[in-house]
């Protein structure tokens, strides 16, 4: 296993433990290609701060790598009302982006 996750691994279920964590953990899947797993982190990751527009948006790229376009369009759509509830304009214009690009391959 990539000596990274190992280390992030670890720190699971530690006082450690929290949104940032899981959010690096899923990049670390992702550079991986594990988006299965990047998504489970992802998701940990807003559930523990579902403020966390990043977040969403990681959501969304590992849920569509994972080939769950839907699931990735509904975390799309989450992050952007997150994202412009905090006035995060670029990461809502991103995400409506890649929202609209995997609805119109479906």
């Amino acid at each position: 296993m990539n000596p990274r996750i190992e280390s992030l691994e670890k720190m699971i279920d530690s006082p450690r433990d929290g949104a940032l964590l899981r959010f690096s953990l899923g990049n670390e899947y992702l550079k991986a290609a594990a988006p299965q797993q990047a998504a489970n982190c992802f998701r940990a990751a807003v559930d523990r701060d579902p403020q966390y527009s990043a977040a969403w948006k990681a959501l969304g790229k590992a849920l569509a790598e994972a080939g769950d376009a839907a699931g990735a369009v509904a975390a799309y759509e989450a992050g952007i009302a997150v994202a412009e509830a905090k006035g995060d304009i670029q990461a809502a214009k991103e995400m409506k982006v890649f929202a609209r690009r995997l609805q119109k391959a479906g």
